[in-house]
């Protein structure tokens, strides 16, 4: 089996990226606490694996909101794709679609929902929405993106205003001018950062998202119990835990800590997912026995994104997948189904 590096992989993609471009995916919320914390989070969970198991077979594949993927391994929304490869969100939606993984649509994409299906007819892709001032330029976006297939939407629910990182701040940095983003109306050159998002946006927009698309409503951003419980209250057809990479409240919780509270409030009413200093199979491996349906990864992902394309795409996600497998068939797990909480230590 090759082994995934991502340390080296992020280190390549760094050496192609303008510097400001770099920082603008690696970089988090002021002091950058959370985004340290996402990953060691993760390392402070052990394992208690079952031993004199049959693991000739090992089975990653699973379903999200019902429909088949590979493995509970997806790619969380990023903006901006073509700052990383030219061809941007459409060598990302290739990518991911050749490991039969879910990948998640920005609404700050750099190519529509369109090009995107176009790219990679076979993949299974949802649409990360921010509520804008403007609602109606929302419901244009999402009429847009229903038509080209999109089969659920994700509310991301902890950007009522954006985080202040200093890393930005510092490199100054702005959009090319040679850079639109068609699925946010923008012109070549327009500030993408600085989209008038709706500081206003409540339990009440969820049952609107799904009213205006007829789609499955994701929350994105979750980290508290009872605003889980409330979600799904409201309509929301999934939960998933997530403090924005450490982009925006720093200080915030870790994922891999708030996970278990979630899981717990949501119970059986729908489905949770986490991302957020995701590096390893084993990480996944601890969120499934924590109770996730899925994982999601970003910057990884945009690494390989950044260094080769759609076929650096396919090696983080093939990589992930296969330690996956190899840490379930040294937990004694043959099938997600087997990844229960007794493999977690207490």
């Amino acid at each position: 089996m090759d082994v995934l590096d991502l340390g080296e992989l992020e280190a390549t993609a760094r050496q192609r990226l303008d510097q400001g471009v770099y920082d603008y995916v690696a970089g988090g919320a002021d002091d950058e606490v959370t985004l340290a914390a996402n990953t060691a989070a993760w390392d402070s969970i052990f394992l208690r694996p079952r031993v004199l198991r049959d693991v000739t077979k090992v089975d990653a594949s699973t379903t999200i909101l019902g429909t088949a993927v590979s493995c509970p391994i997806g790619v969380a929304p990023t903006a901006f794709q073509r700052l990383m490869h030219p061809d941007g969100e459409c060598a990302m939606a290739s990518g991911a679609s050749a490991r039969g993984c879910l990948m998640v649509l920005s609404t700050r994409a750099t190519s529509t929902p369109a090009d995107c299906f176009e790219a990679a007819p076979e993949g299974l892709r949802w649409y990360q929405v921010y509520v804008l001032n403007d609602r109606s330029r929302n419901e244009r976006m999402i009429k847009d993106a229903v038509q080209a297939g999109i089969s659920a939407l994700v509310l991301t629910a902890d950007t009522p205003v954006l985080g202040r990182r200093r890393r930005d701040v510092v490199n100054q940095f702005v959009l090319p001018p040679n850079l639109g983003g068609p699925s946010l109306e923008l012109e070549p050159g327009e500030e993408g950062n600085l989209v008038d998002q709706a500081a206003d946006v409540t339990f009440a927009d969820i049952g609107w998202l799904r009213d205006i698309s007829g789609l499955p409503v994701v929350v994105k951003g979750v980290v508290r119990g009872d605003d889980a419980a409330a979600c799904v209250d409201a309509g929301a057809a999934a939960v998933w835990v997530s403090n924005h990479g450490g982009r925006q409240l720093d200080g915030c919780l870790p994922t891999a800590v708030a996970l278990s509270e979630v899981v717990e409030a949501v119970g059986e009413r729908a489905e949770v997912y986490v991302d957020g200093g995701i590096r390893r199979g084993t990480d996944v491996l601890k969120a499934l026995a924590v109770g996730a349906k899925a994982t999601f990864v970003g910057r990884p992902a945009v690494w390989g994104l950044a260094t080769d394309g759609p076929t650096g795409v396919e090696l983080v996600l093939k990589g992930l997948k296969g330690e996956l497998k190899l840490a379930m068939a040294l937990a004694g797990a043959r099938s997600v189904d087997e990844v229960t909480s007794d493999l977690i230590a207490p």
